[in-house]
C-alpha cells in the first residue's frame, strides 16, 4: 500500500487554493494528512483535479478513427504532458464495421496498464446526424435513428459507449434519445433543428449540446432553433475554447447564459494536435492545418482543432478575466458530472481518483498524475 504525501503547494479543493498536503493510497485520495512512504514536494506551484476531455478525436499523430489500441495509448501519453488526465475518444461517423473495429481498439486500450490520459470511454459523434450541418462527417454514412444500432455498439463496447452526439430533426432520433438516454449521455449538434423539435428531444433526455454554436442553426428572434432551446433549457453546453471557433464574447456570452456549471471546454482536436501545420486526416477526411487552424481540404469548413486542455485553461483565464479557481470546473468537475463519473473524477477529494496535474504560477503542466501514478514529469 503505497502512500505519496504532497506537500509545500497550494492544493485546489472545494473550489478554492488551500495551503494543505495531499495524501494519495492505492490510487486514490486519502486525505490531507498523514505519514507516507514518499513525499512530493511542489515547491509553491499547484495541484488541481486532472483535466477531462469528452470530444477528442486525437493528437501527436493519431486519428482515433484509425488508431490500434497501441495509437490510443500514444495519444493518452500526450494528453497528459498538456494536463488530461481522463479522455473519451470520438470516433467519427464511419461505417458499421469500422465503428466496431475502433470499438474494439478502445476497449483493448482501456483494459491496457495507464502509461498517460486515461481512456475512460468512446463518444460516438454520429451517424444519427443531419446532412445539411455535418461538418467533416461523411454524408454517405448519415443514418435516420437506429436504436438497435446503438444497442449493438453498446453491446460491443460492453458499456463504454459513455457519449454520442446526434440530431435532433433526423427521422427517428427523439424516439432513439427517449429509449438510449438511461444508457449513455446523449448530445445534440450538428443540426439545424427548430426550437420545438429541439426541445422534444431535450425533454427525451438529452443532456447537453456539442460544440455549441459550431455546425448548428443559429439564433433568430422569430425561430429560436436549436440554439434558443439549448440556451434556455437547463443542459450543458460544449465550447471549443481556441479562439478560432468561438470568439471571447461568445464565451463570455455562453457562460453568462448558462452559468459556469453548464459550460463544458472540450478540444475536438485531431491528429494535428501538438505538430506542426500541414496535410492531416479526420476520419476519412483529408484536412490542412495553417497557422494551427484545421481545414477540410475539400472546402475549406473548419474540422476539429489542434487544441490542448493546458491551452484552453489559459485561454478560457484570459478570454473570461476570471480566476483560474472559477475556470477550472469548466475542465474538471463539469465534464466528470455530465458523464456520471463525478463519484471518481472532476475533483479532489477522499475516495476519488488521484488524477492530479501540477501547474506553475503561469498555468503550465509540470507534472501529471494518473491513479497517484506519475505519467508525466516535465521537459527533460
Amino acid at each position: 500500500m503505497k502512500r505519496t504525501l504532497f506537500t509545500n503547494g497550494k492544493v485546489y479543493v472545494d473550489g478554492q487554493f488551500q495551503d494543505t498536503d495531499l495524501l494519495v493510497q492505492d490510487g486514490r485520495v486519502a486525505g490531507f494528512s498523514g505519514k507516507a512512504d514518499e513525499v512530493v514536494d511542489l515547491g509553491g506551484k499547484l495541484l488541481v483535479p486532472g483535466f477531462l476531455d469528452l470530444h477528442t478525436h486525437g493528437g501527436d499523430g493519431v486519428d482515433v478513427n484509425a488508431a490500434t489500441a497501441g495509437d490510443l495509448a500514444k495519444i493518452g501519453r500526450f494528453f497528459a504532458k498538456n494536463g488530461t488526465t481522463g479522455w473519451l475518444c470520438s470516433i467519427l461517423t464511419d461505417t458499421p464495421e469500422q465503428t466496431l473495429w475502433c470499438i474494439d481498439q478502445a476497449k483493448a486500450a482501456m483494459a491496457a496498464p495507464i502509461t498517460g490520459a486515461q481512456l475512460m470511454g468512446i463518444h460516438l459523434e454520429g451517424p444519427f446526424l443531419c446532412s445539411a450541418y455535418k461538418g467533416a462527417m461523411p454524408e454517405h454514412l448519415l443514418r435516420k435513428g437506429d436504436p438497435a444500432l446503438f444497442r449493438q455498439y453498446q453491446q460491443a463496447a460492453e458499456g463504454a459507449v459513455r457519449y454520442i452526439t446526434v440530431s435532433p430533426e433526423v427521422e427517428g432520433v427523439v424516439d432513439m434519445i427517449r429509449e438510449i438516454s438511461g444508457h449513455t449521455t446523449v448530445a445534440i449538434g450538428h443540426s439545424g433543428a427548430d426550437y420545438e423539435t429541439s426541445c422534444a428531444a431535450i425533454d427525451a433526455g438529452a443532456a447537453c449540446c456539442t460544440h455549441t454554436f459550431n455546425a448548428m442553426g443559429l439564433f433568430h428572434q422569430h425561430r429560436p432553433g436549436i440554439m434558443g432551446a439549448v440556451l434556455e433549457r437547463p443542459v450543458c453546453c460544449e465550447a471549443i475554447c481556441d479562439g478560432r471557433h468561438l470568439h471571447p464574447g461568445s464565451v463570455r456570452m455562453l457562460l453568462a447564459c448558462k452559468g459556469w456549471d453548464k459550460v463544458v471546454a472540450v478540444t475536438d482536436s485531431i491528429q494535428a494536435a501538438g505538430l506542426p501545420d500541414g496535410h492531416y486526416k479526420l476520419g476519412v477526411n483529408d484536412v490542412v492545418v495553417e497557422d494551427g487552424d484545421a481545414k477540410l481540404a475539400s472546402n475549406g469548413v473548419r474540422a476539429g482543432s489542434t487544441l490542448t486542455t493546458g491551452q484552453a485553461l489559459k485561454n478560457l483565464v484570459k478570454f473570461t478575466g476570471e480566476s483560474v479557481e472559477k475556470v477550472l470546473p469548466l475542465l474538471t468537475a463539469n465534464p466528470a458530472r455530465l458523464i456520471g463519473m463525478d463519484h471518481r473524477k472532476g475533483s479532489i477529494a477522499p475516495g476519488k481518483d488521484a488524477d492530479l496535474v501540477v501547474l506553475d504560477q503561469d498555468l503550465n503542466v509540470t507534472a501529471t498524475y494518473v491513479a497517484g501514478v506519475n505519467v508525466y514529469a516535465g521537459e527533460n
